[in-house]
């Protein structure tokens, strides 16, 4: 332990600050004697009644090991439910401080430069209490507390700070050669500059696991394609397509839509809902090789097969429908699904858009591809058209970000 060191350590149920001072003890028990108060780090106020009895070899052998006779131990905190509950005479305070068993006690946790109390700045805020680390739902995670500790303010902050106050006033009467206000910030803006922190490796493994298995079964699923009726497939297919955008929250099948120029209801077989309320219609279908483009070209060109331009113009009579529908539909909707969605949660009719999952692109040519291209984008400002293979490439290419960012 270094001259004039301070360390905290536990002892029963007890927390104890032991202080090594630089010119020995004997002046803090002549001034204990006297009922005279000792202060440590112009933080911890101690009296005769917070000093411990000296350590003897009884105790238990980790304690006694670092005892030095040149310290002295006062009792700061007890241990209450897994925390310290700190003495506030101690430390002169109106409120409760508990700190977690758990958190790293050094004194710097308590005095910042130049002697500053810590928790003493913090009582100017008037908290009922104030709680660090542990399982309390009021509690300061000790992370965040480490923080706000490593950005209080500096002896050389609050003398650019005093600096500063003082330019505001003089500046509006003398020219000065230098800006002690801009000084100031740009030195607080680089103190206090935040750091991006990459919280995604905190999920990066279960990502990782999770589109493993989906792109795992995805290959399965094609490789047996033919064991699969159409309800089971979309089933198994519509739940791939929800973790891959988890913006959606809920799928509806069969869901009503009004056609108001047939005086009729139809069906929409599925029917996608975002956490904003917004509606997307999605056609799913089993993955015949031939069902997109042509093989043969039509004036030079690949054109879309006729499966692949019905599914397309049934989901833009589908979007016709909903937006005619309007705000009758919202409400029909909202009120028909309530039970199955969120608390005060509604259905929105706002230019839907729709997803078709339908075919294999692996066996296409160069040309095919370029031509089936050119037919996604010309659909893209509604539809998005996504083939089995488009799948399992993004699932592919999402696992390889993801360990390359892990």
């Amino acid at each position: 332990m270094s001259k004039q060191a301070v360390e905290f350590l536990s002892k029963e149920e007890v927390l104890l600050l032991r202080y090594e001072p630089r010119d020995g003890t004997s002046w803090i028990h002549e001034r204990l004697s006297r009922n005279e108060t000792i202060v440590i780090k112009g933080t911890f106020h101690l009296w005769q009644e917070h000093l411990v009895e000296e350590l003897s070899p009884v105790e238990p052998e980790e304690l006694w090991s670092s005892w030095k006779p040149d310290t002295v131990s006062f009792r700061v905190a007890q241990l209450v439910n897994e925390y310290f509950t700190f003495d506030k005479k101690i430390l002169g305070l109106d409120y409760e401080l508990l700190i977690h068993q758990d958190v790293q006690l050094t004194y710097k946790l308590f005095t910042a430069e130049q002697k500053i109390s810590i928790f003493q700045v913090i009582a100017e805020l008037r908290p009922a209490r104030i709680v660090i680390g542990g399982p309390e739902s009021d509690a300061i995670p000790e992370i965040v507390f480490i923080g706000l500790i490593n950005n209080f303010p500096s002896g050389f902050e609050l003398k650019r700070y005093a600096l500063a106050r003082v330019s505001s006033v003089v500046r509006d009467f003398v020219e000065t050669k230098v800006d002690a206000e801009q000084l100031f910030r740009r030195y607080v803006s680089k103190r206090l500059k935040k750091q991006s922190k990459n919280f995604r490796r905190i999920f990066n493994q279960s990502e990782i696991e999770k589109y493993r298995f989906l792109h795992s079964k995805l290959v399965e699923m094609l490789n047996s394609e033919s064991t699969y009726n159409e309800t089971v497939w979309q089933a198994e297919i519509l739940q791939i397509i929800l973790l891959l955008n988890p913006k959606y929250i809920k799928a509806l099948r069969e869901t009503p839509v009004r056609d108001t120029y047939r005086n009729t209801t139809r069906k929409i077989d599925l029917l996608l809902i975002d956490a904003s309320g917004n509606i997307d219609i999605v056609e799913i279908k089993q993955p015949f090789d031939k069902c997109i483009i042509t093989n043969n070209q039509y004036r030079d060109n690949y054109i879309p097969l006729r499966e692949l331009s019905g599914t397309v113009m049934q989901i833009e009579k589908y979007v016709f429908y909903l937006n005619k529908w309007g705000q009758k539909g919202e409400e029909y909707l909202t009120q028909k699904y309530k039970a199955e969605l969120p608390g005060d949660f509604s259905i929105k009719i706002t230019n839907p858009g729709g997803i078709v999952i339908m075919g294999r692109d692996h066996n296409l040519t160069q040309e095919q591809r370029q031509d089936f291209e050119v037919v996604k984008r010309k659909y893209k400002n509604i539809i998005d058209i996504i083939t089995y293979d488009d799948l399992l490439r993004r699932l592919n290419f999402i696992v390889k970000q993801l360990e390359t960012d892990t």
